[in-house]
């Protein structure tokens, strides 16, 4: 087994960080939709452990590290408490005096129904906001502590960046399957996700062949930043990957529609 691209304290707390914040966005996908906290606690322990379970079987370091590492699992229960407290005693009730309201016809009662109406939308628009955040983060810390532990086992560039990529998106993608909801890297109008992960993977890989592992901190740190950049970038500019169709702009949506599809 080679070295490590980075001291074990740094890997420590990348898998830390990634697990915690994979956590939240876990949590806070639960509440989206609805879940009791049995189901925050589902969501939040497999995307916050589900992609280095997926890298460390391939790698044969059985058990998993979360398996291994009590804290790594219970992490997660953690990031659960926080988000259910937030959401159970310090966010307003967004159904508060609805049904009181509806049956009424003052102008006084029209008027708050249709700010708590308002409020109810923001509410959940900001949620779905803030599930991407956490994701973007933990795709960010992750890729680059997945794509150290591959090379840390012997794998090659090409397979280390790879099974970095893998361990960032992986948990999101085992979150977002139990939820009932389509991948985000498998949607057709999906921004950049796995992209800025095979790009923090590949910045992991130039600094273990370049011998800059003097620099393995700063490389880390340069590294998760950029992807967790990049990936809020192409959330709020829309980008995405090439596609082997042509596509035509439109006002809401700049390159979702195809060009065959236009024309029909």
């Amino acid at each position: 087994m080679q070295p490590v691209v980075f001291n074990a304290s740094l890997q420590e707390a990348l898998n830390l960080i990634g697990a915690f914040v994979f956590a939240i966005s876990g949590a806070l996908l639960a509440v989206h939709k609805r879940y009791d906290i049995v189901g925050m606690i589902v969501l939040a322990e497999i995307t916050a452990i589900g992609g280095g379970v997926i890298r460390d079987l391939i790698l044969g370091a059985v058990p998993p590290a979360s398996f291994t590492d009590h804290v790594t699992f219970l992490l997660p229960l953690g990031a659960v408490a926080l988000v259910f407290v937030v959401y159970r005693y310090v966010m307003p009730d967004e159904g508060q005096g609805k049904d009181q309201d509806q049956g009424s016809t003052s102008p006084a009662h029209t008027w708050r129904y249709q700010m708590q109406t308002a409020f109810a939308q923001r509410y959940r628009n900001h949620l779905r906001i803030a599930v991407l955040i956490f994701d973007a983060a933990g795709l960010a810390v992750f890729c680059v502590s997945g794509a150290a532990k591959a090379i840390a086992y012997g794998l090659g560039p090409v397979e280390a960046i790879a099974l970095g990529a893998l361990t960032g998106v992986g948990g999101g993608i085992l979150r977002d399957m139990l939820a009932n909801d389509k991948p985000a890297v498998l949607q057709e109008d999906s921004e950049l996700y796995v992209v800025p992960a095979i790009l923090g993977g590949a910045i992991v890989v130039a600094v273990h062949y370049l011998h800059l592992e003097a620099y393995s901190t700063l490389a880390a740190t340069l590294a998760a930043v950029f992807v967790f950049a990049l990936r809020l970038a192409a959330l709020r500019y829309r980008w995405t990957a090439p596609r082997p169709w042509r596509v035509t702009a439109t006002k809401d949506n700049p390159a979702a529609v195809k060009q065959d599809d236009a024309q029909e």
